[in-house]
């Protein structure tokens, strides 16, 4: 479950490294989501209530739910990897436990176990009103440490 201490932030190269991969991400700038705190294998990923990531009853979409509680954990475990690398989603599965809603959903990735070439991370989302936060997704993910290839 999410930790109510203030998370130490990562030091400014790594926070460089996540924010400029994270601006190159077409989904995440076309979902509106934006980072939040970038942390040593912690990442947070915000995203704003608006009609085009909503589904039919107003919800958050499952959809946009997912995807950026598999960008939060992606950049959550990339925090860890070393310079020259990269990093792809292996597999992830998440359990949606309430219905999305609030003035924006906050995705949480944080790393579980950091390996040579796999890490696995747990995601949680939650729906955020004012300073009300309520508890709408959760999940696991794996990833693998791949070498760095070009990013577009």
């Amino acid at each position: 479950m999410e930790d109510e201490r203030q998370p130490e932030p990562a030091n400014p190269a790594v926070q460089e490294r996540i924010r400029n991969s994270f601006d190159r991400q077409g989904l995440m700038g076309h979902l509106g989501a934006r980072l939040g705190h970038i942390g040593p294998g912690r990442v947070h990923i915000l995203l704003p209530s608006r009609p085009e990531v909503t589904q039919q009853h107003g919800y958050f979409h499952a959809g946009a739910t997912s995807a950026i509680a598999d960008s939060a954990g992606g950049y959550a475990a990339f925090t860890l990897f070393p310079e020259n690398t990269s990093v792809l989603t292996v597999e992830y599965k998440i359990n949606l436990l309430a219905p999305a809603e609030g003035e924006h959903i906050e995705a949480i990735g944080q790393v579980l176990k950091s390996g040579r070439t796999l890490t696995v991370c747990q995601l949680e989302v939650f729906g955020v009103q004012g300073t009300q936060r309520s508890l709408v997704a959760t999940g696991q993910q794996t990833l693998i440490r791949i070498h760095a290839r070009a990013e577009q």
